[in-house]
């Protein structure tokens, strides 16, 4: 008995690295699995299915169930589609990995409108797209799980990212929300933070200077499962990091007690005066989410 026997999951960008991994997993784990990907180099451009296909051969050379999915997900017609072939297929929509995603990365003083628009289409409305039609399909029919890939790009920030980790802030903020419109229905929604070392990372600083401290792609997986799983019970609205270097842990926005002022008549002096209860001390902050 596997951990997803009866489950159809739906996962986007999973032609290759942390996608591909998380589908292989699902299938082994009884799992039916619409493996998307639009092709081409990791900066978005082109299309090519075959990549898609090739993951979806492999699963289906080791006994499992798999269908490929080409479609641009930054469109509403893409993330239908993506939709349409696990109901087509399948005839359920479980579980949902927004796992897609692209890099241009580029000083916010270099920043171009072209480059700051792709990125933020392709993540954050590429969730978007994807998620809608399968979140109504689970709110009439009993639930399911919902992934959502943030970074700590956009959790924390990283340099010459400020397109990506927008797109990856926001991502954050909009599972917030689903988390608390989907509760009532049984659906649960997780936010991943994954730092791995994959064709999209490989020539990230980071990535150069430590190369044995980072995850692959297989690395992750396991926690992902986790999260769609019956293992994480009714867990929703939590963020998960994965990496070598930090481990698994739940990343979560925290803030101090503060200091209530009265309603009419303090000052802005009065802040500096009370820092200590409204600013974190250094102590605090060393144990704050850190990069990699």
């Amino acid at each position: 008995m596997g951990l997803l026997d009866g489950k159809v999951a739906l996962i986007t960008g999973a032609g290759g690295g942390l996608g591909e991994a998380y589908a292989k997993l699902f299938a082994r784990e009884g799992a039916a699995v619409v493996v998307n990907d639009l092709g081409g180099p990791r900066d978005g451009s082109g299309a090519d299915v075959s990549m898609a296909q090739k993951v979806v051969d492999a699963i289906t050379a080791e006994g499992g169930r798999a269908v490929a999915n080409g479609a641009d997900i930054s469109t509403m017609a893409g993330g239908q589609s993506v939709f349409d072939d696990a109901i087509r297929n399948f005839g359920r929509a479980d579980i949902l990995v927004n796992n897609a995603g692209i890099l241009l990365d580029q000083t916010f003083a270099k920043a171009t409108e072209a480059g700051w628009d792709k990125v933020l289409r392709v993540h954050l409305k590429g969730t978007f797209c994807v998620t809608q039609p399968v979140f109504r399909w689970m709110r009439e029919n009993g639930g399911g799980v919902i992934v959502n890939t943030s970074s700590t790009s956009g959790l924390i920030g990283n340099f010459g990212q400020s397109n990506y980790g927008a797109a990856k802030g926001g991502i954050w903020g909009l599972s917030n929300v689903l988390a608390i419109e989907g509760r009532k229905y049984n659906i649960r929604i997780w936010t991943l933070a994954p730092g791995a070392l994959t064709r999209m990372t490989a020539d990230l600083p980071r990535y150069i200077e430590n190369p044995k401290a980072a995850l692959g792609p297989d690395g992750i997986a396991p926690a992902v499962l986790y999260m769609v799983s019956e293992l994480s019970g009714d867990q929703t609205g939590k963020t998960l990091g994965v990496s070598g270097p930090r481990g698994v842990r739940e990343m979560r926005m925290m803030e101090k007690e503060g200091w209530k002022p009265p309603h009419e008549g303090w000052k802005a002096q009065d802040i500096a005066e009370h820092a200590g209860d409204i600013f974190f001390s250094e102590e605090e902050i060393k144990m704050g989410a850190r990069r990699f």
